[in-house]
């Protein structure tokens, strides 16, 4: 499940989906979308001219990702901590009339469907699916990092088997030579004593 998102990342592949849902007609920004702020925690409007297509095609890739997600959960992802000013900062929810106007269009594009058995929420339909599968962004994830990672740590965990071998190794000569010592200095018995006293 979701593979082909995993291969890109995601602030280009959220771009390319931005402009690929401004040709569809059923995701269109609102009148009142560029006078309300995304959230209370929000101290302006956004100031991107596409951010409703921006936040639409993140909410489509957490669909994706996630699988049945509902509003609620989505205020929760889009959130942020609120400046209170001398008071401690507080996490607010995001705007949930922005979230809803959206998987609203993406409905009617026919990318979203209600899920109310088990599960409440909405999810992608298969035709959804497709869609976010044939968007390609240009700039794919850079994982040389977590490979050079990945090799540090397979080189460290070959270093510590080293040791822990070669520390059993040493104690396994260690109670050899004891064994050893045991058998050459055996204990007197009472005829070895016998003869010595004989002898004397």
């Amino acid at each position: 499940m979701a593979r082909t998102i995993f291969e890109q990342e995601p602030q280009s592949y959220n771009k390319a989906l931005a402009e690929a849902l401004k040709k569809i007609p059923e995701f269109k920004a609102p009148e009142w979308a560029m006078f309300v702020k995304s959230g209370v925690s929000k101290q302006r409007v956004p100031s991107d001219e596409n951010f409703w297509y921006i936040r639409a095609a993140s909410i489509l890739r957490q669909l994706y990702l996630k699988g049945v997600v509902g509003v609620s959960r989505l205020k929760t992802r889009y959130g942020s901590r609120k400046n209170r000013g001398g008071k401690p900062a507080r996490f607010k929810k995001a705007s949930g009339k922005i979230i809803r106007v959206i998987l609203q269009q993406a409905e009617a594009a026919g990318f979203v469907e209600k899920v109310l058995i088990r599960q409440f929420g909405r999810r992608l339909t298969q035709k959804g699916r497709d869609f976010l599968d044939s968007i390609k962004s240009e700039k794919p994830i850079d994982r040389t990092a977590e490979l050079i990672e990945v090799k540090r740590l397979v080189e460290k965990e070959k270093e510590f088997v080293q040791q822990i071998g070669e520390e059993l190794e040493e104690t396994e000569e260690e109670l050899e030579d004891k064994k050893g010592k045991k058998k050459i200095e055996k204990p007197e018995t009472e005829d070895s004593k016998g003869e010595t006293e004989n002898a004397k």
